[in-house]
């Protein structure tokens, strides 16, 4: 899995974790503890990019929603980009697609604004 650091403009740190192949019974844990690694020990902001995971299971989309709900725990933000065609189907099935925040490219998910303004 390849694993990068990004600074937005507004200087915050970004980890983009890009797995392969299939998030599936057998390769969510190990996802799932990279993504703890990541938010814990680097940043709250993730972003992962599924461009090259072509089979999601209900293991992988766990794993996904955990990591969702560390980030938020910490006031972090968490993105998918490039969902791969064969798993976006996974994603729109399971109603998932609107519960996680969704970019069709890396580009676009790492130029949208990670803190809120406060009024």
């Amino acid at each position: 899995m390849e694993q990068r650091e990004f600074t937005t403009p507004q200087g915050d740190s970004v980890v983009i974790l890009a797995p392969t192949g299939r998030l599936d019974i057998t390769t969510a844990w190990q996802f799932r503890l990279t993504l703890q690694e990541s938010i814990s020990e680097q940043t709250p902001h993730i972003l992962v990019n599924l461009s090259e995971v072509n089979f999601i299971d209900s293991s992988g989309l766990t794993s996904l929603v955990a990591g969702m709900r560390d980030a938020d725990k910490i006031d972090g933000s968490f993105r998918i980009c490039n969902v791969h065609p064969e798993a976006k189907l996974v994603f729109e099935v399971t109603m998932m697609d609107s519960v996680f925040e969704i970019f069709e490219t890396e580009e676009e998910a790492l130029a949208a604004p990670y803190r809120v303004a406060v009024a």
